[in-house]
């Protein structure tokens, strides 16, 4: 598991003055979510995240640790820990605002990459693979790993406006995936704001059929918000997942526990449908907590019979 762990900063409540206001430091960040998330399903996971040793930072490691997330391949640096200033809108939606600049998690150096077993599955995402100079290498890496490999796009917009400059960042990626076999999950809203500029139209369902056809990744996963999730793989069959009905806290990490839910599944059975099912669960199982909260696997599976 490699990419980012930052901290959300979400408010804690209604500011007291004009001079001071009330805030939550949340672990966080896509890539460390989804590790914890299979981490707390009883999978075995390893952490390659480079992690700060400010406060900020000793935070993250102790979550990880706590969660049962193995930091061997971790790297502790002096460089500060990136931070996200969270807002909630409509329907308690979550929207970012980053402070990345110079920031552990982007730095990386060839070196600092472990070597990986065709055993084992690597998973990346998010910022961590399109923020230079750190995403190049960090590309090489995932490239020349010899066993399963997964990528999450997660777009973030307010990091890199513009589609066109995001694509020409995602495209390398799809190649490495496609050449590669391997499993692309992007949400919705990741698929609408980078089509047009991938060169393709039509739903979100359809574009990324569309990129698997031209890439040659053996799975495509759309996570589509309250609607659930669609996945096609290297068989040309395709499976879409109702969402579940949730009492909404906020959305923040559902499509991170939505990964661990179906990595989970996937890499163990291989059935598209039933990896489907259980991300979508994972999914709406952490969005009426706040923030980022996977289920135990106890929990999980109580949620599902509900």
């Amino acid at each position: 598991m490699s990419g980012e762990a930052l901290i959300d900063l979400v408010p804690a409540g209604p500011a007291a003055d004009t001079f001071q206001s009330m805030w939550k430091g949340l672990s966080a960040g896509g890539p460390m979510n989804t590790a914890i998330g299979l981490a707390r399903l009883a999978e075995s996971v390893q952490f390659a995240g480079r992690l700060s040793d400010d406060l900020f930072g000793r935070q993250l490691q102790a979550h990880l640790r706590a969660n049962g997330v193995g930091l061997d391949f971790a790297i502790r640096t002096d460089d500060p820990t990136s931070l996200a200033v969270v807002s909630l809108g409509e329907g308690r939606a979550a929207s970012y605002a980053f402070h990345l600049d110079g920031t552990a998690n982007f730095g990386w150096q060839p070196d600092e990459l472990p070597a990986t077993t065709e055993a084992q599955w690597v998973h990346v995402g998010s910022l961590a693979t399109v923020i230079r100079p750190g995403a190049a290498v960090l590309m090489d890496w995932a490239d020349r790993h010899p066993g399963a490999l997964s990528l999450d796009i997660n777009v973030r917009p307010s990091v890199i406006a513009d589609p066109h400059d995001y694509w020409t960042r995602v495209e390398p990626w799809l190649e490495v995936l496609g050449a590669r076999s391997g499993v692309v999950k992007a949400s919705d809203e990741d698929v609408a704001f980078l089509a047009e500029a991938s060169g393709v139209e039509g739903t979100p369902t359809r574009v990324m059929a569309q990129w698997w056809e031209r890439f040659g990744f053996s799975v495509g996963v759309v996570t589509l918000g309250p609607e659930g999730g669609y996945a096609i793989d290297d068989s040309g069959a395709d499976a879409f997942v109702p969402g579940r009905v949730v009492e909404v806290v906020d959305t923040v990490g559902a499509g991170d526990t939505f990964m661990a839910g179906f990595l989970s599944e996937y890499a163990a059975t291989g059935r598209l449908g039933a990896a489907l099912t259980q991300g979508v669960t994972a999914g709406a199982y952490v969005c009426a907590r706040q923030g980022p909260q996977p289920p135990t696997r106890a929990e999980l599976e109580t949620f599902a019979r509900a």
